[in-house]
């Protein structure tokens, strides 16, 4: 495995020629590749592993798969929205410890002309193990990379990957999978799945079907008891409104 120590000329031209033309590929990742998958043989509220229409890239899930409430996440790493939510999301399944999961799927925003080479790089570190390390990381520096030129956000997005795997990363694989048909037909399947379910925004959690609005009024129903919220929550309220939704799913 050849690690990442450092920068070279030749490896950064090669990134930004990809992630370029991950620029300008967005719309035909985004509507490409789902137009010929059976949607109707998936169920969208259950994990869904690895197969030939989702590039062999399972559903990647924050907490465990296995945990007794699974709360579905449909979001954007360009999302300003999404990365304020992300630490509370972190700190909530930590809070619950393994009561909670969250199954993150990408919903590129087609304005943000910076989301699809993210979703591809996040999806590329994931193939060696790092998508919650480097998700996490995207979200956290969001500000730097999200109005970046494709030079600037090659730079940043091989700097990312150093640091997420501490220079234990293969640097070459990280920048070959990026463009890869695995990674792209993942993001697409994630799409088709999205356009499916009618979002519209992000970020956008669903529970038994059910849509928890973000930073909007609304009600879920959960083992027959009703939820319901005000538009003008803070961080604090979003934490105990997961946290109630997760005790009514489990009967308490």
């Amino acid at each position: 495995m050849k690690k990442l120590t450092g920068f070279s000329i030749g490896g950064v031209v090669i990134g930004v020629l990809i992630l370029a033309l991950l620029g300008v590929a967005t719309y035909s990742i985004i509507d490409g590749n789902n137009k010929a998958t059976d949607f109707s043989k998936y169920d969208f509220y259950s994990v869904i592993e690895g197969n030939s229409d989702n590039g062999g890239i399972g559903d990647h899930v924050k907490g465990s798969a296995d945990a007794p409430v699974l709360i579905y996440e449909y979001a954007d790493y360009q999302c300003s929205g999404c990365a304020s939510v992300n630490p509370k999301v972190n700190q909530i399944i930590k809070d619950l410890d393994g009561k909670l999961g969250i199954v993150y799927r990408s919903f590129i925003l087609k304005y943000h002309n910076n989301g699809t080479a993210a979703a591809s790089a996040a999806e590329a570190a994931g193939l060696q193990g790092y998508w919650k390390e480097y998700a996490d990381k995207l979200f956290d520096e969001q500000a730097e990379w999200a109005s970046a030129s494709p030079s600037e956000r090659t730079a940043l997005f091989d700097k990312y990957f150093e640091e997420v795997t501490s220079g234990e990363g293969d640097i070459d694989k990280f920048n070959q999978d990026i463009a890869s048909e695995a990674v792209s037909k993942k993001i697409s399947f994630d799409m088709g799945i999205s356009q499916r379910m009618d979002i519209a925004a992000t970020p956008a959690f669903y529970i038994d079907g059910q849509l928890i609005k973000w930073n909007d009024a609304g009600e879920v129903i959960v083992n027959g008891k009703r939820i319901s919220w005000d538009s003008s929550r803070t961080g604090d309220d979003f934490a105990k409104l997961i946290k109630d939704i997760v005790a009514a799913k489990l009967g308490k």
